[in-house]
Parts: C-alpha cells; sequence; structure tokens
C-alpha cells in the first residue's frame, strides 16, 4: 500500500490542483482502504484498487463542493506564488495550465495511463470505462497537449520524463 502513496499524491494533484487537497485524499484514501481491505481480492492489482478508491473520493468531495465558489479565476492562487526561476520550471507551468485545459475525464486518462503507467486496461478499471474509450481518451488528450504546446514530438519539451512520458505514453523513468 505505501508503495502507492507517490504514485496516488501525483494522481490526487492532478485531480484537484492543490497539494494540501492531494494529501488529505491520499490519507483518505488510505483510511478507506484500511478500513475496508477485506473486500480486496488477493492476487488483484493493489494500486488500481487504491486508485479506484482516491477516484471515488475525489469525485464525491467534488459534488459536494460543487456549489462552494473557490477563487474561480484563479487570480488569488496566481499571487501566492513566486515566479519560476529557471526555463524547465517555465516549461512545467506552461505544461500545466496546457494540463489544466484538458477535459477531465482525457486528463485523467492521460495520467493513468502516461504519468502514473497504468495499462490501458488498468486505467479502463480504475475508470470503470472500456478500454477503446480510455485509448480514445488519451490519444485525445496527447493530441490536444502537443497543438496546445506547439510541439511536433515530446523531445522538443525540457528534459523532465513525467512531462515526456506523458506525451508519448512511454511510461516514466
Amino acid at each position: 500500500m505505501l508503495a502507492a502513496v507517490p504514485s496516488l499524491r501525483a494522481f490526487a494533484i492532478s485531480l484537484s490542483g492543490n497539494v494540501d487537497r492531494a494529501d488529505d485524499l491520499v490519507q483518505d484514501t488510505l483510511l478507506r482502504a484500511m478500513a475496508n481491505i477485506d473486500s480486496f481480492t488477493a492476487g488483484t492489482n493493489m494500486s488500481a484498487w487504491l486508485f479506484t478508491i482516491l477516484r471515488n473520493l475525489f469525485r464525491s468531495e467534488y459534488r459536494k463542493r460543487r456549489r462552494e465558489v473557490e477563487d474561480a479565476d484563479g487570480h488569488h492562487v496566481d499571487s501566492l506564488k513566486s515566479p519560476p526561476q529557471q526555463h524547465s520550471q517555465l516549461e512545467f507551468e506552461e505544461f500545466r495550465r496546457a494540463l489544466a485545459t484538458l477535459l477531465p475525464d482525457q486528463r485523467e486518462a492521460l495520467i493513468l495511463v502516461g504519468a502514473a503507467g497504468f495499462s490501458h486496461e488498468e486505467a479502463a478499471a480504475i475508470c470503470e470505462a472500456p478500454v477503446g474509450t480510455i485509448k480514445s481518451r488519451v490519444n485525445r488528450a496527447r493530441a490536444r497537449l502537443s497543438k496546445l504546446l506547439s510541439i511536433d514530438s515530446a523531445d522538443m519539451f525540457g528534459q523532465d520524463n513525467t512531462t515526456r512520458a506523458v506525451l508519448t505514453g512511454s511510461g516514466p523513468g
């Protein structure tokens, strides 16, 4: 369970866009998993089970918060950040903004397959969607990111392994 925490945290950040909320989601996921460990089927993919719990928790929280208004235009959040000091930080910020413009289902599929390293089949199980739908979402998300970032290949976008993995589907590393 603990081995999945970094990937869970990255997925939670991509879903929520907030590090503190992501940490809370991961903690709630682990608590719920421990409380319901008897429902886990031995021999199946523990990471996929944990990702499914996290995703369901996020969606439940999203439904509850749907009526709240939290800095919708992002001006307050932007005022709290210091400007990036290095070129790679600027590229990552550009990538993060482009990733945020994707449809939520596409972004979710892309993060699961590209950054978290799940297979299309595992991502389909986590998202409770057909494998073909996940493949389509990932493909459309990659095409949209490439267009938004004006790049012909992932090699043109910095040296960040995670960014390259998301754009090419080669897995982090």
